[in-house]
């Protein structure tokens, strides 16, 4: 079994830091909001689109898949009483000359093994495609 550590702290009331490994995240915890640095919701999109863009790093060797880039677009809607979300959708974008088929194959494939999406679709609505460039 893999574990996971992330330790955040306050910095003050602008701002806080999540820090992993060697990293350090900005987070957007004024009340008023930042533009320069993520607030939950979208740390939550992050986290889903770094997940899909894993998967296709850790499939595509195997699937042989030939491509050249990689864009991941998400919308999450959230619902105020009781807070949370309730809806996530993405739109997988590939720079790739591979058949339709071979497309599917890999959205399949990044469906099937991804840690965070997986856990994600249990909870909240998770729908989304895929499509070339």
């Amino acid at each position: 079994m893999l574990e996971y550590s992330v330790s955040a702290r306050r910095v003050d009331a602008h701002v806080s830091e999540a820090h992993a490994k060697d990293a350090v995240l900005v987070l957007d915890t004024h009340l008023a909001g930042r533009r320069d640095a993520f607030n939950p919701a979208e740390l939550f999109l992050a986290s889903i689109a770094a997940c899909i863009l894993k998967g296709i790093e850790r499939v595509t060797p195997l699937l042989k898949f030939n491509l050249s880039g990689v864009e991941v677009r998400l919308h999450g809607e959230r619902q105020d009483a009781p807070p949370r979300m309730t809806s996530v959708t993405y739109e997988i974008i590939v720079d790739t000359d591979e058949t339709d088929h071979r497309l599917e194959l890999l959205h399949k494939n990044v469906r099937k093994f991804g840690t965070i999406s997986n856990t994600v679709a249990d909870s909240v609505d998770l729908k989304g495609i895929i499509r070339r460039k």
